[in-house]
């Protein structure tokens, strides 16, 4: 099963989307799977109120500091970098969906119109992590 099946299986069990996306993941970046399940449920559904950015984008942005921070506590000297992967992850997102913002996403623009279903944000998310988190 690939991670976008498992992904798509996870919200289909309820999972928002933030947990969906980084769920998969927890053997890449060493978590184990209940903890990123705990971390990203608030998440969900733009942070809660639509208003924020999508829950798919929020948990791979998430997973891209999991991976790649050297955790120093005393000179965090990878924040630069994992910086320059999650802006990689937020413009390449926006490209594939339309916005970063649920709300908009869901149909609450101008036109009224879904630019893209939680099953394809989660797929996106997915697609993102493998592209721009797992290469570095």
């Amino acid at each position: 099963m690939t991670k976008m099946e498992l992904a798509s299986q996870f919200h289909s069990k309820n999972y928002n989307c933030a947990q969906s996306v980084a769920c998969v993941f927890a053997d890449e970046v060493g978590v184990d799977k209940k903890t990123l399940f705990k971390a990203n449920e608030g998440f969900g559904a733009g942070g809660g109120t639509g208003e924020g950015i999508c829950g798919a984008l929020s948990a791979a942005i998430m997973i891209a500091g999991l991976k790649n921070s050297s955790a120093n506590l005393d000179s965090p000297d990878s924040k630069a970098a994992t910086m320059k992967i999650s802006s990689k992850l937020v413009k390449n997102f926006k490209n594939r969906v339309g916005d970063l913002t649920c709300k908009v996403i869901k149909g609450n623009n101008p036109e009224h119109k879904v630019l893209c279903s939680c099953d394809d944000c989660i797929k996106h998310g997915v697609k993102l992590v493998e592209e721009f988190v797992l290469t570095v």
